[in-house]
């Protein structure tokens, strides 16, 4: 029997079947309120298939398990998602328009502008590189102030400068939320977590996350130390 979670907590528990074959062992997540953990893993082993699960979207395959989650999310998929007849300010507001209610407009031009996308705000999808883009699909995530926050390698497209400046704007603005951060970054997941998961067909397991507060700078002793360990661990697996 599975241990009771405190309250506000989001757990998962069960194993996901694709063609009758399954993704992998049956595993045990726990988001435990308020804290942001980054969750690693190969290609294909079913990382974004949870994130879609504790967002109560399809999968393409069959769950046997249970989801306990308590509080309404919000979800930035790998897929930026945008409307192409809609520009950035729309899009970023995008949750607000589909709602029938008013965006924060003071929020949405302080987001936009920390993004870098004020000079941008009129611009049509199509018009944006894909690392603009990424930073129009999470300002409307960060626009949502859901209380849990799924994440699907929401720094993937941004080169270097832009991934720290955004890894820092979403720490400060998710703070205290519940957040679920898939990532192939071990640095990303050490300067960011609260908790570290691994996940490989034969289940899930933890890693140590730095004890500091986040987000820590990149060359901190305990990020890079966080950060070897989890690149010797993913490739111990690759080798495995």
């Amino acid at each position: 029997m599975n241990a009771p979670v405190a309250p506000g907590t989001v757990s998962l528990s069960g194993q996901v079947r694709l063609d009758g074959r399954a993704l992998f062992a049956p595993v045990r997540l726990v988001l435990p309120a308020g804290k942001w953990t980054a969750l690693l893993g190969d290609y294909g082993v079913g990382k974004s298939t949870l994130l879609r699960l504790l967002a109560g979207l399809p999968i393409g395959g069959q769950f046997t398990g249970r989801i306990d989650n308590p509080q309404p999310a919000a979800l930035m998929a790998q897929d930026p998602g945008l409307l192409p007849w809609l520009d950035v300010r729309q899009n970023a507001a995008l949750g607000s328009r589909l709602r029938g209610t008013r965006a924060d407009a003071a929020r949405l031009d302080d987001i936009l502008a920390r993004a870098g996308l004020r000079d941008h705000a009129a611009k049509r999808p199509a018009q944006l590189s894909g690392g603009q883009q990424q930073r129009v699909a999470l300002a409307r995530t960060l626009m949502e102030d859901r209380p849990l926050v799924l994440l699907d390698e929401p720094f993937s497209a941004l080169d270097m400068r832009l991934r720290l400046t955004m890894q820092d704007l979403a720490a400060e603005l998710l703070r205290g939320r519940t957040v679920l951060m898939v990532t192939h970054d071990p640095a990303e997941a050490a300067r960011l977590s609260d908790r570290i998961a691994v996940l490989t067909p034969t289940g899930l397991t933890l890693a140590e996350a730095p004890d500091s507060p986040a987000p820590r700078l990149p060359d901190a002793p305990q990020v890079l130390a966080c950060q070897g360990a989890l690149m010797a661990r993913l490739m111990a697996q690759d080798s495995a």
